[in-house]
């Protein structure tokens, strides 16, 4: 169900809530249509029993540049069964219908949404109970009208910070974002292994200097130890490749639970002070 102008974003929400908890938001990462689409939303729902706050709900894309081999494997999966945007909207649909709590992030690259057209995007996009959109190539300096379209179909335009970004960027990266600024921790692709905890320790108050923003980290993030020292650092984990491992190293009867076990660990480990 859409929301009205004058309802706080269901992102805004689980992060206010979360503030008056004193808690960090989890935020896993899977990609629609994998292992195929008839479990997305099971997996959607028990990304939420076992203690996610935010879902990131990965667009399959042929050429998906910032995503390592692990990723990679999961697009080309759900490429298999002929998932598209319009399906992944009617997925989320689905998902509305029990649960009109949890925020859903599309996270993506700009090719679909130019195929469909964006206005038809953010229409879809809304009706369907979309909360943020990330597009992974749009650099904000190109998707200044895009992001205002976003903001007034009430989806929040979501985008990354990186080691490198400029102080330049991030202002404008503060300026363009709603909802959550989210800071890749490594240089390089998804699933890299090398997260340098005092460089975010570093760059986050630079970030946090430019918005008021949650700033949420995500890339490296592979363990319960690590997550619960990010959070330490951050508003929210993001967790992407060690969760899609789970659904690419399980048969289809342990998906469920494998993905459940992964993310109750983390959820217990980022609730530790």
């Amino acid at each position: 169900m859409p929301l009205t102008e004058f309802t706080m974003s269901r992102i805004a929400a689980t992060f206010s809530h979360l503030q008056q908890q004193r808690k960090k938001a989890l935020i896993p990462f899977i990609t629609a249509g994998d292992p195929e689409p008839s479990m997305t939303v099971e997996i959607m729902h028990a990304l939420c029993n076992s203690g996610a706050d935010i879902i990131e709900l990965g667009v399959p894309f042929s050429d998906p540049m910032a995503d390592g081999p692990t990723i990679q494997r999961s697009s080309e999966r759900a490429l298999k069964h002929g998932i598209g945007l319009k399906q992944i909207f009617e997925l989320v649909a689905e998902f509305r219908k029990s649960n009109q709590n949890t925020p859903v992030v599309l996270m993506g690259y700009a090719n679909p949404i130019e195929a469909l057209g964006y206005q038809k995007f953010i229409e879809l996009a809304e009706v369907s109970g979309v909360d943020g959109v990330l597009v992974v190539d749009y650099p904000p300096e190109e998707s200044v009208e895009l992001a205002k379209h976003l903001e007034r179909h009430h989806i929040d335009p979501i985008y990354l910070l990186s080691p490198t970004t400029t102080e330049a960027r991030i202002g404008q990266v503060a300026n363009l974002s709603r909802g959550y600024v989210y800071y890749v921790s490594l240089k390089g692709v998804t699933g890299a292994k090398h997260l340098d905890l005092s460089d975010v320790a570093k760059k986050l108050p630079q970030i946090r200097a430019h918005t008021k923003l949650p700033v949420g980290v995500g890339f490296g993030i592979r363990d319960a130890q690590t997550a619960k020292a990010v959070a330490k650092l951050a508003d929210a984990v993001v967790v992407g490749s060690r969760i899609v491992e789970e659904v690419e190293n399980s048969a289809r009867q342990e998906v469920l639970g494998r993905v459940s076990a992964l993310v109750k660990e983390l959820r217990q480990a980022i609730d530790q002070r």
